[in-house]
């Protein structure tokens, strides 16, 4: 059973490395101990750095450390077609390229703090065919994925 994939946007990204506890904080260290695979785009990247360098700086140096121990997999940005053909997938036309480069890379889960533009509006997820949800709901969703993965390792074989 594959690992458990998520895109991860720069809220959660910022709410993660910020923070010293947390759903967020929780998936990336679960990223760092390789039970978890998380993608962000170079998008992601760049906003969250910059938050982080205007809200926090003192917190850069960590941002750029969780990058490596994490293991992060940047994907590129999405080219301005697959964006414009996506147009209608999410009301906030900034967050476009986010779920574009998130159902590009073939991820089981979005995750993100942003409520109004992604948690309010079911029809983000139906749209684009992702499961999206807060740090919270992604946390509890990869326990029962690892549960699951752990109970079939375990189970005897006949």
């Amino acid at each position: 059973m594959p690992k458990p994939s998520l895109f991860i946007d720069s809220s959660a990204l910022f709410a993660g490395v910020v923070s010293s506890s947390g759903a967020a904080r929780a998936l990336l260290l679960l990223a760092e101990s390789q039970q978890i695979t998380i993608t962000v785009s170079e998008q992601v990247i760049v906003e969250t750095e910059r938050a982080v360098a205007r809200k926090v700086p003192q917190a850069l140096r960590y941002f750029r450390e969780t990058l490596r121990a994490t293991r992060l997999h940047i994907v590129p940005d999405p080219p301005r077609e697959q964006i414009d053909a996506h147009a209608d997938i999410i009301r906030h036309p900034a967050d476009v390229p986010i779920v574009v480069a998130a159902i590009r890379a073939g991820v089981d889960y979005l995750v993100t703090h942003n409520r109004r533009h992604f948690l309010d509006d079911a029809g983000v997820a139906t749209r684009s065919g992702l499961s999206i949800g807060a740090p919270g709901e992604a946390l509890a969703w990869v326990r029962a994925h690892l549960s699951q993965a752990a109970a079939r390792a375990s189970a005897p074989r006949s």
